[in-house]
């Protein structure tokens, strides 16, 4: 037999069996799954804390200027570090000074927070 005809044959026997593979798998029926039993889980109340956080969290760089959102951060940092709840009545005294955009710059409409520009140009 010379090489042309062996791969010929080679080729139908090829073509054949894939025929016949294709054939067993459309005819062939599928296991049945075995479904599982729904579990039935506990509801469990959510956090108030932990959903104020996450609204704090969707609010983005404006949550910096929100009190409550700065109440919530200050009651989960003290439920973090275990102190006791007598200590959280001082995270409110944070509130009270006002936040700005840029702490660092000069307020010309408050005197106390102003430079005059003698005492600026003395401190280069």
């Amino acid at each position: 037999m010379d090489g042309k005809t062996l791969a010929r044959i080679g080729g139908i026997a090829f073509v054949a069996l894939a025929i016949v593979t294709t054939a067993i798998e459309t005819t062939r029926r599928d296991d049945p799954v075995d479904e599982a039993a729904p579990i039935a889980r506990p509801v469990v109340e959510r956090d108030p804390l932990a959903a104020e956080l996450a609204r704090c969290g969707e609010m983005g760089e404006a949550s910096g200027r929100d009190p409550s959102c700065l109440r919530a951060w200050a009651e989960n940092r003290r439920r973090f570090l275990g102190e006791p709840a007598s200590t959280a009545s001082a995270a409110p005294s944070a509130l009270a000074a006002p936040t700005t955009l840029f702490p660092g710059a000069a307020n010309a409409a408050d005197p106390a927070t102003s430079v005059p520009p003698s005492a600026a140009s003395e401190g280069r």
